[in-house]
């Protein structure tokens, strides 16, 4: 399994909406509001054979309202 955090910039009044569609989607196991450069942190799973950057292309910056992504490839929970 592997786990990613998304750093997600939402269009100007546009992260209630994002927030929500990740919700719905079910596809993040955690969404958190931020303050500063982004507007979200949402954490993820993926199963060892789905590529990161194909779920976060398809399945994350797809969502309307979305205007950019970091994305943040984990190595080990403590």
């Amino acid at each position: 399994m592997q786990t990613f955090f998304v750093q997600i910039k939402c269009n100007l009044g546009k992260t209630y909406e994002v927030a929500t569609a990740l919700a719905d989607a079910e596809i993040a196991s955690e969404i958190y509001s931020t303050a500063g450069t982004f507007d979200i942190l949402a954490k993820f799973h993926l199963d060892d054979a789905h590529d990161i950057g194909h779920f976060v292309g398809q399945k994350v910056q797809t969502i309307p309202g979305i205007q950019d992504t970091l994305t943040l490839i984990t190595f080990k929970t403590f």
